[in-house]
This record gives C-alpha cells, sequence and structure tokens, in this order.
C-alpha cells in the first residue's frame, strides 16, 4: 500500500477502510435523494438513480487515486435543485440542454484549476460572501423540501400557506423530519440513509406506499439519459450568468468542503499538489457526470464522518467509491422509498448550509445587506442565480456610496455585471 504513503500518513489498511465504510454510510441517502430530485426534471428515474452511483463510484475512486485524499464525492445537493427547480421547470429549459450547461461549468472549472485563477477568485470575494451564498443555497433547498412535502404549499392571497396537516402524506413528511433530526443530534452514524429507512417502514405500514416486493435486482440501463446532453444550446449569452452560477457554486461548495475536512485531517494546510488535484478530480468528475446524465458533480461535507474514523489517504476514498457498488443493485428499494421520507433530508441539508450565518460579521453595512438578499432571493426567487446577483449588485453598490473603494476588487465588478445580466434575462 505504498502507493498511497499509508505509513507517512500515520494510518493503517483497516482503518483506511473502515473509514471508507463510514463515508459510504453517512452519504449513501444521495443515490435515491438526487435521484427523485433530477426525475422531477422528465429524466427517467431508473436511469438517474444507475447514473447517481456510477458518478459516486468514479468520481470518488478517481480522487482518491489521483489526489490521495479522503473525500469523496457525488452529484452535490442544492445544485442539483437548482438544476430541477430552477432551471428545466423554472426557466423550461430541457434537461438536456441544462446537462450541456453543467458540461460547460465543468470544462471551464477543469481548465481554471490547473491555473491560479481559484485563488483568484478567493482574494476577490469577502469570506463572509461565500458564506452568505451557501447559506443561500440552504434556504432555497430547505424550501423546495417544505414544498415538495407539501408543508408549504400556494395560496392566493399571501402567496404561500401552510400546507394540510391531515394530509398522510403531510405527516409523513413531518415524521421523517423529525426523525432526521433527532438522529442528527444525537450523532447517529449514516443518520440521512437510516432517517429516509425508518420513515419508508413506517409510510409502508400505514399504506402510504407500496411495500417493495423485492429489494435487490440487477442495475438499470442508462442509455436514456448517456450523452443525451445539449451541448450547442449551452451556447448562448443569455445562459452565461447560468453558467456562471454553476462555476461559482461548485467551486465555493468544494473549498468550503475541503477547508472544512481539510482542518480535522491537517491536510491542505498549504495550497499544495493535494489541494490542487482534488480539485481537478472535482471537476473532471462534473464533466464525466455531464455525460452518464447528472448534474454538478462536488465533494461532499460527510468525508468529515470518515476522517473522524482516522481516514487520512485516498485509500479512504477509495474504499468508499467500492461500497457504493452495492447501490447499483438496489434499484427495487430506491423506487419504494415514499417522496416524503427523501424530502426531509433536504430541509436537514438545509439547515446545515444555513449554519454558515453564524460566522458572517453582521456589522458591515455592506456584507449584512448583500447576505439578506443573497438568503432571502434565492429561495423567493426560486433560483440561485438571482439571488446572487441581487447580492452582489448591493455589496458593489454600497461599497461605491461609502467610497471603500480599496474594497471593490476586479472580481467583484466582473461579477456585479454578470449580475446586472442575469437580471435583465
Amino acid at each position: 500500500m505504498d502507493f498511497f504513503k499509508l505509513q507517512e500518513h500515520n494510518t493503517t489498511l483497516s482503518t483506511e477502510i473502515r473509514a471508507g465504510f463510514t463515508t459510504f454510510l453517512t452519504m449513501m441517502y444521495i443515490v435515491p435523494v438526487n435521484a427523485l430530485i433530477m426525475s422531477q426534471a422528465g429524466m427517467p428515474m431508473d436511469a438517474v438513480l444507475t447514473a447517481t452511483a456510477l458518478v459516486t463510484i468514479i468520481a470518488t475512486i478517481l480522487n482518491g487515486l489521483w489526489a490521495n485524499t479522503p473525500v469523496a464525492m457525488s452529484v452535490g445537493m442544492g445544485i442539483n435543485a437548482y438544476f430541477t427547480f430552477g432551471l428545466v421547470l423554472g426557466m423550461k429549459i430541457p434537461w438536456q440542454s441544462a446537462l450541456g450547461i453543467v458540461f460547460v461549468s465543468g470544462v471551464i472549472f477543469l481548465l481554471l484549476s490547473l491555473t491560479r485563477f481559484r485563488v483568484w477568485i478567493i482574494e476577490s470575494l469577502p469570506r463572509d460572501l461565500r458564506r452568505a451564498i451557501s447559506a443561500g443555497i440552504g434556504t432555497f433547498i430547505a424550501f423546495i423540501g417544505f414544498k415538495e412535502m407539501g408543508i408549504v404549499v400556494d395560496n392566493p392571497a399571501t402567496l404561500v400557506g401552510l400546507g394540510d396537516f391531515g394530509d398522510p402524506n403531510v405527516l409523513l413528511g413531518l415524521f421523517g423530519l423529525a426523525v432526521v433530526f433527532v438522529l442528527h443530534t444525537l450523532r447517529v452514524k449514516g443518520a440521512f440513509i437510516l432517517a429516509i429507512v425508518i420513515t419508508s417502514i413506517v409510510g409502508w405500514i400505514v399504506g402510504v406506499a407500496s411495500f417493495p416486493q423485492e429489494f435487490v435486482s440487477m442495475p438499470s440501463s442508462i442509455s436514456p439519459i448517456f450523452l443525451e446532453l445539449d451541448i450547442l444550446s449551452a451556447f448562448s449569452l443569455s445562459l452565461l450568468p447560468v453558467i456562471i452560477t454553476f462555476l461559482i457554486t461548485d467551486m465555493f461548495d468544494s473549498l468550503g468542503t475541503l477547508a472544512g475536512v481539510g482542518f480535522r485531517a491537517n491536510l491542505f494546510e498549504k495550497e499544495g499538489k493535494e489541494l490542487q488535484k482534488t480539485l481537478e478530480a472535482d471537476a473532471t468528475a462534473t464533466v464525466i457526470g455531464s455525460l452518464l446524465g447528472t448534474s454538478t458533480t462536488t465533494s461532499f461535507i460527510e468525508s468529515a464522518s470518515g476522517v473522524e474514523e482516522g481516514g487520512r489517504t485516498g485509500l479512504t476514498a477509495v474504499s468508499t467509491g467500492l461500497f457504493f457498488i452495492a447501490t447499483l443493485f438496489l434499484l427495487p428499494f430506491f423506487k419504494s422509498i415514499p417522496p416524503n421520507a427523501i424530502y426531509p433530508i433536504l430541509v436537514m441539508v438545509g439547515v446545515l448550509m444555513f449554519s454558515e450565518l453564524s460566522h458572517i460579521d453582521f456589522s458591515d453595512i455592506s456584507i449584512s445587506t448583500a447576505t439578506f438578499f443573497i438568503v432571502m432571493m434565492m429561495p423567493l426567487t426560486y433560483s440561485i442565480t438571482n439571488g446572487l446577483a441581487f447580492g452582489f449588485i448591493a455589496y458593489l453598490l454600497i461599497k461605491i456610496v461609502r467610497r471603500e473603494f480599496s474594497d471593490i476588487t476586479v472580481g467583484v465588478w466582473i461579477l456585479a455585471l454578470i449580475s446586472l445580466s442575469a437580471l435583465g434575462y
């Protein structure tokens, strides 16, 4: 195992495999959750289930072998919701074109990951704005979770209102929400997938969903979505803000995750080869994922669970990827899961992302105003792009009014101009 330099990282084969299994348990939920979300865009759920498992396997093993870091990768939460509810259902963009946008943003990210652009973009945007973006995406996906569970519904008088708590489906969603919050609070390993299983069992018992006739089968074909992306349609000036949104979201999500995981594992203390290669693997995985038929791939914060178990090298990631092979054969089980056993996970993830607000310095009026617009406008306009646009423009405007020109970087100017075009669109 010299390839992974286990001795140098003060770890062992058994520790790395155990850490990989722990990471697998904590992020196994992504397969049914992503499939349900992307199937709302009109994509066949069976194919998306297989594609999600495949891209997780490929991306995670690729990172383990290429970067030798204990970081697992899969389809990003938040950006997959934006793919479905923002682009396909909101902007009426065909899912094939949306995959083309993912491909283009992935290629750009890959090219930029080979340069110092990542350093430049980090230095261009204040850390607090990056935290606000995470919190805004958290409110966006939590709002989607509440809406899809039926807890938040349309109301002609007030725009939105409270759902029917007498509906068995809504009650199941509330139960699932309570279960995932309790399990996560108790720090139960695999809390997300365990909450899905418990809620599903209750749903089957009360008749909200049908009990599966079988739990395993051969993997479904991905041919309905494989290489179905429409790349040419992505090369439209009107879609530039959307491409930038995917690019920025993936970059900040990855950097934020790697910073958190790296802190626990004493990795990436200096921006050296390991961080560089992990970002390269991340970008490559996004390109591969768009070809397979999934939205943007990113590093998963659940990797921290494996790090807590002692994982320190790429062998942890390779082990996680190999364990995910089992999910290819769980199609009947995943399809039998009631939607309201899955959507509570979106709310829980939203809560975790929203917690980034606690680190923001609200004494700076430009930061507090920009944060407010980012966090509020993402869910209210059903668009990450619009939220970013309002936030960047507000930040720039206040800095100009206060004559704090030294805080206005070239990157802020560029992002604000792109934001103006996004609002115009």
